[in-house]
């Protein structure tokens, strides 16, 4: 369980940020593209706090991110009645924009590096 610790830490921190961001930011960067960024970590973190490490969890995690926003776009908030469901709209989302895909991947990518760093920093010191 230590282990996994930081990992419900880091996902009880970045989910009340992007808590935060989805209710209280309505500007043109946060919102749209840090947000977009951290959600990815934010499902990694929770993913850890369950699984052992698994090599191509970042992989799978942009897969699954870049399928809900296949998803935005064939309109399945829309196509499934929740419409007019706050939660349904912020969650799943409404709009396919290609920036948000490279987001899910500059969150990926970010993801990798910081376990590769703390990897070698635990190899270090042992």
């Amino acid at each position: 369980m230590q282990k996994r610790t930081p990992y419900v830490m880091a996902f009880i921190v970045l989910l009340l940020i992007e808590v935060i961001i989805a209710l209280f930011i309505h500007d043109r960067f946060i919102r749209p593209y840090i947000g977009d960024v951290l959600v990815v970590i934010v499902i990694y973190c929770f993913a850890r706090i369950f699984t052992l490490k698994i090599k191509l969890l970042p992989i799978y995690i942009f897969i699954f991110a870049v399928a809900v926003e296949c998803l935005q776009f064939l309109n399945i908030v829309g196509c499934l009645g929740l419409g007019g469901n706050t939660l349904a709209n912020v969650v799943i989302g409404t709009s396919f924009d290609w920036k948000d895909i490279i987001c899910y991947a500059v969150g990926c990518i970010f993801i990798v590096v910081i376990d590769n760093i703390v990897q070698i920093k635990n190899y270090i010191m042992i």
